[in-house]
């Protein structure tokens, strides 16, 4: 069985046309753990450098590190 973070890794390379995902859609992919729980698990892939944060101004959301539109825009 992969580990939590494969998991999340797993779930974010299998989505296509979508680099970026509220936090609700991580609490899914663990529906047995506290939210709390899931939020240390996408924390500690943000400070291995895998996960980003992206912030809209008033929603915050999860993408792999260097994907998407946002990304390529601002090279």
């Amino acid at each position: 069985m992969p580990s939590e973070k494969e998991q999340v890794l797993e779930f974010l390379t299998g989505k296509t046309g979508k680099s970026k995902f509220y936090f609700s859609d991580f609490c899914k992919i663990f529906p047995d753990k506290k939210q709390r729980e899931v939020k240390k698990i996408l924390t500690e892939l943000v400070n291995e450098g895998k996960l980003e944060f992206w912030s809209s101004g008033s929603t915050t959301m999860y993408g792999m590190t260097g994907a998407g539109k946002q990304k390529a825009e601002e090279e």
